[in-house]
């Protein structure tokens, strides 16, 4: 694919440039929770404004029905990059409509101008490819070029992330091309032992990854809400904990896979367990108590993994040559259930690895936690992308910037 640097070099001054980026930050009452997103794609504005592209910044923020809906609105985003880039930021208070017209011809060489989310019109992530289509389209009449750098949306077939680009010159933007430059030192030169810890709710979202690690990763930490369905499969009562009872078998036939493959295959040795989930906006003590991961009460849930789990996983981390990570170890939310997640990153800083934190919520529990970020080798801005990738899937916004 072209990079960013080759578009620079053809010159970019008075072009109108489209950055599909990634803003879908996580938000409460309007307020940005965590910006990391917004700062991944401020070195390819910056480049673009620099050299005196008129930058169009355009993103998706959670999933509103195709429709304007006032919580998924972008401006807090395009405020947020406006005090990042230190300059004014124009903001349009629609997708392809007179607003985002009006807002790209005002632009000036240097110019920064946010459009409001994608998916507030139906166009964007319908299923119909002339539906997808026309919204294209539209969004093609508002620039020159294309440059893809929302690696969090590139799994996604949606009209600003596959459609559009076949419309214009088309080019990666920095995040993107860091992206995948790290995922193929996942796939294609990995140094050992590849250790892999997973957490998160459900197996489910994980059994395809898990498949491909099977055959390529030398230990697998398994964590979070889907270790209970995990410790079912092995013979074990889980309570009242998150279990998925119809992946039990598939489960069983992955665990016998990694023993016949040699591939070491960890699960909790103790948990620390409640009869209710925390409460996550007061915080209220949950007062947790330990037990052994196969002694867990019926009547009691486990929230995170226990502190022999911590020192059993940071000891299976300690010799890694590469780590990815993805999804917490508990309710990192709740600070009666972070210790888990805690240790994980923890091990990480500690290792002398090339470390990967794979998106989504092991991202935002890096930042939440106050850990230093650029401690870490690489913190990916797409969970589901990042996995999909490691899956051995086509991604359709690589695939449409490939083309």
């Amino acid at each position: 694919m072209k990079t960013i640097d080759e578009l620079l070099a053809e010159g970019v001054e008075g072009k109108r440039v489209f950055v599909r980026a990634d803003l879908n930050v996580p938000l409460a009452d309007g307020t940005i929770t965590d910006d990391g997103r917004i700062r991944a794609v401020l070195p390819t504005v910056t480049k673009l404004a620099e050299a005196g592209a008129k930058v169009i910044v355009a993103s998706h923020l959670g999933r509103p029905k195709g429709a304007p809906d006032p919580q998924f609105s972008l401006l807090p985003a395009a405020e947020r990059l406006g005090e990042l880039l230190g300059k004014p930021v124009a903001f349009a208070q629609d997708t392809v409509g007179p607003a985002a017209h009006d807002a790209v011809d005002g632009l000036e060489s240097g110019q920064v101008a946010v459009i409001e989310n994608l998916r507030f019109n139906a166009g964007e992530t319908s299923k119909d490819d002339t539906e997808r289509g026309e919204f294209a389209d539209k969004l093609a009449a508002l620039a020159d070029v294309y440059v893809g750098d929302g690696f969090g949306a590139v799994h996604r077939k949606h009209a600003s992330v596959f459609d559009l680009p076949a419309r214009l010159p088309h080019y990666a933007g920095y995040l993107i091309a860091t992206e995948v430059g790290v995922l193929k030192k996942l796939t294609d030169d990995v140094k050992r032992p590849y250790v892999v810890a997973l957490g998160g709710a459900k197996v489910s979202d994980k059994l395809d990854v898990i498949d491909q690690l099977l055959g390529k990763a030398d230990r697998l930490l398994i964590g979070g809400g889907m270790a209970y369905t995990f410790l079912k499969a092995r013979g074990h009562e889980v309570g009242i904990s998150l279990l998925q009872e119809d992946q039990v078998p598939v489960v069983k036939k992955y665990m016998k896979r990694a023993e016949e493959s040699g591939v070491e295959l960890v699960l909790p040795v103790d948990v620390l367990v409640s009869t209710e989930f925390p409460d996550l906006k007061t915080k209220a003590p949950a007062n947790p108590t330990t037990v052994a991961a196969d002694a867990i009460p019926a009547d009691q849930e486990g929230l995170d993994i226990g502190p022999e789990t911590r020192k059993l996983y940071a000891s299976k981390l300690a010799d890694a040559g590469t780590v990815f990570w993805n999804g917490p170890m508990g309710v990192f939310e709740h600070p009666d259930y972070a210790e888990g997640t805690k240790a994980i990153a923890r091990a990480l800083l500690d290792s002398p690895a090339f470390t990967v934190v794979g998106g989504g919520d092991s991202a935002a529990a890096v930042r939440t936690l106050g850990f230093d970020e650029n401690a870490f080798g690489h913190i990916s801005t797409g969970g589901g992308a990042s996995l999909e990738y490691l899956e051995g899937k086509t991604l359709p916004g690589l695939a449409a910037l490939e083309n």
